[in-house]
């Protein structure tokens, strides 16, 4: 598996959830990979794809404000996204580092 994106060479990539996009990433210029061009098992690819849709589920865009509760379900929503990122790392056997940027919404 090859990665290409700005860096000369890529060390460590990142998992991070954003609307509208996969959720790893360069972790020097922030370059957003296609998970599907990413060497992962389909259920780790899946995983991450419901990872990274339930982002933001604790805000309501109808009026652009936090639910109740959103604490706990952002919380929860980091300690996945932890969980997700240790699994990609093994995945991935020391290829590169893989850091986690938690929801920082509340």
């Amino acid at each position: 598996m090859t990665l290409v994106c700005d860096c000369k060479e890529i060390k460590q990539l990142k998992i991070e959830a954003d609307m509208g996009a996969d959720p790893i990433w360069c972790a020097t210029c922030h370059y957003n990979f296609d998970l599907e061009d990413i060497d992962l098992s389909g259920s780790l690819k899946k995983d991450l794809f419901s990872w990274v849709n339930d982002y933001a589920s604790w805000v309501d865009w109808t009026t652009e404000t936090l639910i109740e509760g959103q604490e706990k379900i952002e919380m929860l929503h980091n300690e996945r996204g932890e969980v997700l990122t240790k699994l990609v790392q093994q995945a991935l056997d020391g290829q590169y580092k893989v850091l986690f940027s938690p929801s920082e919404m509340y």
